[in-house]
């Protein structure tokens, strides 16, 4: 099944927001629905193909199946660009001249190696495309050549479990739930599970620095790869041949976050665990985002380290977004403070013995135990806000997202610094916002903010985000914190990567990219500036 092309996963799954919800967007926020709704996909005029017939012909040889090439107009459409707000504004309002000139579906390794060859040689580039659910413009590239989107859905298999190692090799196709079914059927689970589960792609976890909300317990998936297969214009890179090494730079740590930019990832090896006996997740309340960091950072410094380990501050549990599910209920606490998640996952006596460990740090941090049922009404919703980013588009809001990490004595100027950014920036243009925040993921020495941002649209809702996307990611730098923690960098936070990176490690990367891809094939644009 194919991702809705205007917005987000399962059309079936979408639903209006309620009236009181719609009610309050009116009265704070001046929300009014635009006229008119998005454009239908068949009225969609899109740009004929552009592909010479020498090189039409050579993609064809490049790839088996009679079906592999795709030059009609909705299998482009469907993968042009990704997921962000602006990029479903600009795809409702029928704005595709940016699309792809084919879709590629290759079935295996060698083809994608051909597919990369071709494109050399004929003056295209190639966007390596996985669940397309990329929020920073990871699938827009930055080129005046046409290019083809290099879609990796066919490459979606198993390949290998090592049951003595507990790691398993898979292909870059596999979507996290076809990934976790797979695992299992053995008796292992990957344990990565970011709110993009249900669409993303293994291999975008790793192109992306992907991390999930379990990763108190399981780790990021950059700490789950152990060996990765890499096709490039240039031939093949195997890198990792051991759990850790000495023999030089990892080489691993090269390609991920390199977002399609310096190869096309065409397999994964991880370090899988047992499939959990028990999993228990549980609602906390703290009288402030202040106290509820301090508890997070306990437990995150000194243990016991929960699975999952989640605070929301004030406005985001006021709304209900701690429990996408519950938005609007009558039964939200009307003095909720601050909502944390914490949840458990492993053998019956471990998750007992570190649920009770847990529970006499939480007390003595002055948290106030709610039960399960918050933490079930999580697991519940915990895919759906992008569903809900959905639904707020249709109401006339404007909704996006951000995030960013930082070290624990830096999390309170930029929680500070951000809001102020985001609120004054949208404020002064007309469209004053609700900000809200959660800590979604936490580590002994920091921890990851990300923030939600909603609006009023305005008369032209994508130029009206850019100054304040730009205000939010020039507040982010200024008090310490990182471009992005997990989203990735793509087009959108390119600038701001240039900075953090400085002059030297920008030119360090275009380097690597130089050699391995020296026709500028890959992503272009994307991660760093074109040379």
């Amino acid at each position: 099944m194919d991702m809705l092309w205007s917005g987000w996963g399962d059309p079936a799954k979408a639903a209006p927001l309620p009236d009181a919800v719609t009610d309050l967007l009116r009265r704070l926020l001046g929300v009014t629905p635009r006229e008119g709704g998005p454009a239908a996909l068949a009225d969609i005029e899109a740009p004929a193909p552009v592909l010479t017939d020498e090189a039409r012909e050579a993609l064809r040889k490049a790839v088996a199946a009679p079906d592999a090439l795709r030059e009609d107009a909705e299998s482009r459409i469907r993968h042009t660009r990704g997921k962000s707000t602006p990029d479903l504004l600009r795809i409702r309002a029928g704005e595709v001249a940016d699309l792809p000139a084919a879709v590629l579906l290759p079935a295996g390794h060698d083809e994608v190696l051909a597919v990369l060859a071709v494109c050399a040689d004929h003056g295209l580039a190639a966007v390596p495309f996985g669940g397309g659910t990329s929020v920073v413009g990871g699938l827009a590239p930055t080129t005046e050549r046409p290019f083809v989107a290099l879609d990796l859905r066919r490459m979606d298999r198993l390949l290998a479990v090592d049951e003595v190692s507990r790691t398993a090799t898979l292909q870059p196709g596999l979507r996290g739930p076809r990934c976790e079914e797979l695992l299992n059927a053995r008796g292992w689970t990957l344990g990565h599970f970011p709110q993009s589960f249900e669409w993303a792609t293994v291999g975008g976890f790793a192109a992306a620095r992907s991390s999930g909300q379990a990763s108190a317990g399981y780790g990021r998936f950059d700490e789950m790869v152990l060996g990765l297969t890499v096709a490039t214009p240039e031939g093949t890179l195997e890198a990792g041949r051991a759990p850790r090494s000495a023999a030089g730079p990892d080489l691993r740590q090269l390609i991920l976050g390199s977002e399609g930019a310096l190869g096309v990832i065409t397999a994964v090896t991880v370090r899988v665990r047992p499939l959990p006996a028990r999993r228990i997740y549980e609602g906390w309340r703290f009288t402030s985002f202040e106290a509820g960091t301090a508890a997070l950072r306990r437990l995150a410094q000194d243990g016991p380290r929960p699975t999952v380990l989640r605070l929301s501050d004030e406005s985001e549990t006021f709304v209900g977004l701690a429990q996408p599910d519950a938005i609007g209920s009558a039964e939200l606490p009307q003095d909720p403070g601050c909502m944390a998640v914490v949840g458990y996952e492993g053998t019956e006596e471990e998750t007992a013995a570190r649920r009770a460990a847990a529970r006499e740090v939480l007390l003595a941090c002055d948290g106030e135990y709610l039960g399960e049922e918050p933490g079930d009404r999580w697991e519940h919703g915990r895919y759906n806000a992008p569903y809900l980013r959905d639904s707020l588009l249709d109401a006339g809001a404007f909704a996006e997202t951000l995030e960013t990490a930082a070290f624990w004595s830096a999390i309170p100027g930029l929680y500070a610094a951000v809001r102020d950014a985001l609120t004054t920036t949208l404020t002064e243009a007309g469209t004053p916002p609700l900000v809200m925040c959660h800590i979604s993921h936490t580590y002994e020495n920091g921890a990851s903010l990300y923030f939600t941002v909603v609006s009023a649209q305005g008369e032209d809702p994508v130029a009206h985000w850019a100054p304040a996307k730009r205000a939010a990611n020039d507040a982010i730098l200024a008090a310490g914190g990182t471009i992005s923690h997990h989203h990735g960098v793509g087009t959108d936070h390119r600038d701001g990567y240039v900075r953090e990176a400085g002059p030297l490690g920008i030119r360090m990367i275009q380097a690597v990219k130089a050699e391995i891809d020296p026709s500028g094939v890959l992503n272009p644009g994307v991660l760093v500036p074109v040379r």
